[in-house]
C-alpha cells in the first residue's frame, strides 16, 4: 500500500468540511448549477422516461420550466395587476 504524498493535507481539508463555518459558507456560495441539477434528478427522474430523442427533450424542457417556476415562487414572485414582479 502507497500513501499519496499529500494524504496529510487530505485529510485536513476533509475534517475542515465537517465544521459548521464550512458548511454554512458552502451551502450559501456554492454554485447553483449543483442545486439546480440535484432538483432535476430528484424523484426518480434520473432516467429517460421515453424512446426517441424529441420526446425526452419536450420532457426535460418541461421539468426544467417547472423547477424554474417553483423557484421564482419560492423567491417571492407574485402576480399584480401591473404584471409578475419580485418582492
Amino acid at each position: 500500500m502507497t500513501v499519496h504524498p499529500h494524504e496529510d493535507e487530505l485529510l485536513a481539508a476533509r475534517a475542515r468540511a465537517h465544521t459548521p463555518e464550512f458548511i454554512n459558507s458552502y451551502r450559501r456560495w456554492r454554485p447553483m448549477a449543483e442545486r439546480s441539477i440535484a432538483w432535476l434528478t430528484a424523484h426518480h427522474n434520473r432516467r429517460l422516461r421515453y424512446r426517441g430523442v424529441q420526446r425526452n427533450q419536450l420532457w426535460l424542457s418541461t421539468r426544467v420550466a417547472a423547477i424554474n417556476l417553483r423557484r421564482l415562487i419560492n423567491l417571492g414572485l407574485t402576480n399584480d395587476p401591473t404584471g409578475w414582479a419580485l418582492s
